[in-house]
């Protein structure tokens, strides 16, 4: 559901698709932690110069609602790249994606203007999460991904809350990055009305192109934008120091 559900006193985005029902999905939104301004007030992020102790009690409530043990969320240390770590595995390695097959175990990565995508097969057996800013997205992190799950004609991805593409002015390099990989993209990118010479990029129109690319074509959300929506999701390009959401997927057991 995208009607911003309460889990156990955090204020989520549920993936509206057809998953499995041992599959669950979720966005956080920045309600219901302990975090004071300008992270305030359920920021995940341990990078953002909050406290330490407010960022580990956020972590404990999102472990807490979602019925699993804090050290079964598996974190991992962004880095606009393209690799993605298969779990169980080493821990807070350095990737922008993760896959796992075992129950009990969630995906999880931390956004705040970037685009968060989940995947699954439909036989609930595989998922994954996967952090796609536009460096990660131009260079292949959601094909990298799709190759780990398999079998595309079978995958659904859902795409989180992420800046929206009436928000995301970026400069000609970041076209013509994008043009190089596909000439397709440029149906993705409007003239900024602001600043000649500049675009507007609409990630969720790359992300789609993307999937499809990689065989995928059952894709769901990217209808939010964390830009505009102030009042629920933390935005990098709008404030500059700020929190983080996190995007978890984890399969429950039969």
């Amino acid at each position: 559901m995208n009607s911003d559900p309460d889990t156990g006193g955090l204020i989520c985005i549920e993936p509206d698709w057809p998953a499995p029902a041992k599959v669950r999905a979720l966005t956080t939104t920045r309600l219901g932690g302990i975090s004071e301004p300008p992270w305030h007030s359920l920021n995940l992020g341990d990078h953002v110069a909050d406290n330490p102790a407010h960022v580990a009690e956020n972590r404990r409530r999102l472990a807490d609602s979602i019925g699993l043990p804090a050290d079964r969320i598996a974190w991992v240390r962004q880095t606009h790249g393209t690799h993605v770590a298969r779990f169980p595995g080493a821990d807070n390695p350095e990737v922008d994606a993760s896959v796992t097959s075992e129950t009990g175990l969630a995906c999880a990565i931390l956004t705040a203007d970037c685009l968060p995508v989940v995947f699954c097969n439909t036989a609930g057996s595989k998922i994954a999460a996967a952090h796609a800013g536009w460096r990660g997205l131009c260079n292949g992190i959601l094909e990298n991904t799709a190759k780990e799950i398999g079998d595309p004609e079978n995958t659904l991805a859902w795409l989180g809350p992420a800046i929206g593409p009436d928000q995301f002015e970026v400069g000609p390099e970041v076209r013509e990055a994008f043009l190089a990989r596909s000439p397709e993209a440029i149906s993705a990118f409007n003239p900024s009305p602001k600043c000649p010479g500049h675009y507007l990029a609409n990630l969720y129109h790359l992300a789609r192109q993307r999937l499809n690319n990689a065989g995928i074509s059952r894709i769901y959300g990217g209808s939010h934008c964390a830009a505009t929506e102030r009042d629920r999701f933390y935005s990098y390009r709008r404030d500059g120091t700020t929190g983080r959401m996190a995007t978890l997927i984890w399969l429950m057991s039969e």
